[in-house]
């Protein structure tokens, strides 16, 4: 298939849906809010948005699975797959943070070929294909030329659900507290990652995070030039959950530090 034909249309679905999500931003009570787990909230936006999704990403490609963090259709894995994350950072927008993302990931026999990430609220779109680099909003976007971690901003979101983890990632934030120029959380992996393959962060890390929220940054930030592992260096990302990202020489330092930390 042609994937920038077949980016061309997802970007109006997501486009969609992420004028959707900024209608509502403000309007959302505490009577519409469902707490799914601790940490871990919903509302009708996320739904609403990715049923928006889910019929105009299953009009392009007829047949197509799809991976949805809100199950709003049948899940299941086909040649083609969505994978798809509504509303990455329900708390920010609920919180009315303005950071908030909606992420779209087509992954072709088990590799990620395909992926936008729409930062609502900024009204920037990045997205990639498969050979075909990365942009923001028509712009070609690339990972900063930094190369040593005392020079770095560094990403991170912090895990709710693994407290076992905790420990590590504690010791891995000291490290990079007293090592590198800054840390930031936002609130949304998917916009992390973008901002990795913009150069505006230039690593981040996360564990325990789910294929949704990371399926479309992924081959953006591939595609930006930038390399993304999980904890131990290989490209299990999407089924453990955990990702260090950024340029080839801050990767490769970051990488090092975590995996003694955490045995990988």
């Amino acid at each position: 298939m042609d994937l920038k034909s077949i980016l061309d249309q997802a970007m109006v679905v997501t486009l969609e849906a992420a004028d959707f999500i900024r209608s509502q931003a403000g309007k959302v009570t505490a009577d519409d809010v469902i707490t799914k787990s601790r940490n871990s909230l919903v509302s009708y936006v996320d739904k609403t948005a990715e049923e928006i999704l889910v019929k105009g990403l299953g009009n392009i490609i007829p047949g197509a699975g799809f991976i949805t963090e809100e199950e709003t259709v049948t899940q299941q894995k086909s040649e083609y797959t969505w994978i798809l994350d509504p509303l990455d950072g329900t708390t920010n927008f609920l919180q009315q943070i303005p950071v908030y993302s909606v992420s779209v990931g087509l992954v072709h026999d088990g590799r990620i070929v395909l992926g936008i990430v729409s930062d609502v609220e900024r009204r920037e779109t990045f997205y990639a294909w498969k050979g075909g680099g990365a942009w923001c909003n028509g712009e070609r976007i690339s990972v900063s030329g930094r190369t040593d971690v005392q020079d770095a901003v560094v990403a991170t979101g912090f895990p709710y659900a693994s407290r076992d983890v905790l420990p590590q990632l504690t010791a891995v934030f000291e490290y990079f507290l007293k090592n590198a120029r800054g840390i930031r959380r936002l609130g949304s992996a998917a916009i992390d990652l973008a901002y990795v393959a913009c150069g505006r962060f230039d690593v981040y890390y996360e564990t325990t995070l789910n294929p949704w929220d990371i399926a479309g940054g992924i081959i953006i930030l591939e595609e930006a030039g930038g390399i993304v592992t999980d904890f131990s260096g290989q490209g299990d990302m999407m089924d453990n959950g955990q990702v260090i990202a950024g340029p080839q020489k801050i990767h490769a330092a970051a990488a090092a530090h975590i995996r003694t930390i955490f045995g990988a």
